[in-house]
């Protein structure tokens, strides 16, 4: 069986808390457009996860490479698997889980281009039933991140659907929101006149 291995990198500040949060969120979710932790090793000087390996690699390296050319279904699809994926995670479980840090590179996909969620290291759960965000100090990807979360440190649902939308934008596009072209007053959404 092959497998991949995630490593967490343990002289970066928040890495074992990191690696926690995965290991919390993973132990108990189950779709199949999440990435599949198959294990765990952890100790004092090394923590890494056992995931399920994902051959094509991730949505990021197939939009930028120039060895994959993805045609409008397969974009298409991968979109609506992760859509299914976030749905689950907003409405499927118990309580809401909020990924906070959905973009191309944390979506990877298996040899028949089925998409799979993955990277929760800054996910979050909203435990309250009236609760609809949550309060934090970690800062998602530039570009992707809702503009309440950036500012005001605001993780909602609301907050992933605005950062799946901008991977929508890329997906079709090929141009990332951090691209040269755009500045404080050209953004992607402006590009294609969603502004």
């Amino acid at each position: 069986m092959e497998v991949a291995m995630k490593v967490f990198d343990l002289q970066c500040g928040g890495a074992f808390k990191s690696f926690d949060v995965e290991c919390d969120m993973m132990k108990s979710i189950r779709h199949r457009n999440l990435i599949h932790v198959i294990s765990s090793c952890s100790n004092d000087d090394f923590k890494a996860l056992v995931l399920e390996y994902m051959p094509r690699g991730s949505l990021e390296k197939c939009l930028y490479s120039s060895n994959y050319i993805l045609d409008i279904f397969q974009r298409l699809n991968i979109m609506i698997d992760v859509a299914s994926a976030l749905e689950y995670l907003h409405f499927g479980y118990s309580a809401p889980i909020i990924h906070c840090d959905l973009k191309p590179s944390n979506v990877l996909l298996d040899d028949n281009m089925v998409a799979h969620l993955s990277d929760f290291g800054m996910a979050k759960l909203l435990l309250r039933e009236d609760q609809s965000f949550t309060q934090t100090q970690t800062l998602a990807t530039i570009g992707y991140m809702a503009p309440e979360y950036g500012s005001e440190g605001r993780a909602s649902t609301n907050g992933d659907v605005y950062s799946f939308g901008i991977m929508i934008m890329e997906t079709f596009t090929g141009k990332k929101p951090t691209n040269t072209i755009f500045s404080s007053k050209m953004t992607l959404k402006r590009w294609m006149g969603l502004n």
